[in-house]
């Protein structure tokens, strides 16, 4: 039995060393493989003091949710910048609803935001299929639930920072350029995610 289902231990050694008197900027990315995998295609832009890298691949939003507190709010960035939910769609962990997805990364805003944390909410970016695990539907599902972090944005006076827009193919799946598997982004995809975060982080930050 796996009893560390969350991985919460999976960051404690890089938490331990950030730096908590430097660094005032701090920003925290929360996320899934897609995250995770920003910090091997582009290293230099994850120090582990400025932007910190916490995604884990396969992760689905209860657990990126469970591990919330020691691995953004411990850390106590400025801002976190929230990607998640496609894990969810492929079924990694069952999903019940849109709507039950929708809520856990709503909860990881709120948790944020009472600790004085800007946040940033991600659309999940595009995916026609999952390779690993076909008839998901995330064509259709993924701009439903984008549309709902959209929403909730709009109401809560948070940043939507809509990557799917400007990675979709126009069929709703990944342009062929942007990854190397339909899902993942590859360099090119990266490049793309990073100049438009950049933009959205410098102006919360009023850089």
């Amino acid at each position: 039995m796996y009893l560390d289902w969350p991985n919460m231990a999976r960051y404690d050694a890089q938490n331990k060393e950030v730096n908590l008197e430097k660094n005032n900027d701090r920003v925290v990315f929360m996320g899934n493989s897609i995250t995770e995998g920003w910090s091997h295609h582009m290293p230099e832009m994850f120090d582990n003091q400025t932007y910190i890298n916490r995604g884990i691949g396969g992760q689905t939003t209860p657990q990126m949710l469970l591990r919330f507190r020691q691995d953004v709010i411990a850390l106590e960035p400025k801002l976190v910048v929230i990607l998640a939910g496609t894990n969810d769609i492929a079924g990694n962990t069952p999903l019940k609803d849109l709507e039950t997805v929708a809520g856990h990364l709503f909860s990881m805003a709120e948790l944020a935001s009472e600790n004085d944390i800007k946040v940033i909410l991600c659309s999940v970016i595009p995916a026609a299929e999952y390779p690993w695990r076909k008839g998901k539907n995330p064509h259709i599902k993924i701009p439903q639930l984008n549309q709902m972090i959209r929403n909730y944005c709009d109401k809560n006076d948070h940043y939507f920072l809509d990557y799917f827009s400007a990675m979709t193919d126009g069929d709703n799946g990944l342009i062929e350029s942007y990854g190397y598997d339909g899902v993942h982004p590859d360099d090119d995809g990266y490049r793309v995610m990073s100049e438009l975060v950049e933009k959205a982080i410098d102006e919360l930050l009023d850089r």
